[in-house]
């Protein structure tokens, strides 16, 4: 399955789909503000039904990351491609995402297609490995700058054959 992935990676992300500055209310706020940019990208047919499979997926188990991270995800019949949009919140906005350590300020919002099971997998699994390195966080939030942010999300997941 790591070679159908393959196909993805170059596109996991569009600078269109990295917003800077974010404020949001909450985490649904910011799912959604997330998700209107994969809409307009064409990877998200059905935006309200994408939604109500996030939201879904939020009130089964937070997805707060230690280290300010939020990362809501959902498989959809709605998501034409594997997609991560990317929230960068404003300075001294925070999201509660649940995580131990606190809340979030980097919002990362992952599709995959609904039979993609082990694509979603290896998409969560890739990006959290990513996200556990402090200058990878850094990295993203200091940007400034959606091609880069675009860059960085694409390069980091890079998969190999198992």
């Amino acid at each position: 399955m790591a070679e159908d992935l393959n196909r993805y990676d170059a596109e996991l992300t569009l600078p269109t789909m990295v917003i800077l500055e974010m404020e949001a209310t909450d985490r649904a706020d910011a799912a959604a503000q997330l998700a209107r940019t994969m809409y307009d990208a064409g990877r998200v047919t059905d935006l309200d039904a994408f939604l109500e499979s996030v939201n879904a997926r939020e009130h089964q188990l937070a997805t707060g990351l230690p280290g300010g991270i939020g990362l809501p995800h959902a498989r959809s019949e709605f998501v034409t491609q594997p997609s991560i949009a990317v929230g960068v919140t404003r300075y001294g906005h925070s999201l509660d995402f649940g995580a131990a350590d606190g809340p979030a300020n980097l919002v990362l919002l992952i599709a995959t297609p609904a039979q993609s099971f082990s694509e979603h997998l290896e998409v969560l699994a890739t990006l959290a490995r990513s996200l556990s390195k402090e200058s990878f966080r850094e990295s993203l939030r200091r940007a400034g700058d959606t091609e880069v942010i675009s860059e960085l999300i694409n390069t980091s997941l890079v998969f190999f054959d198992h």
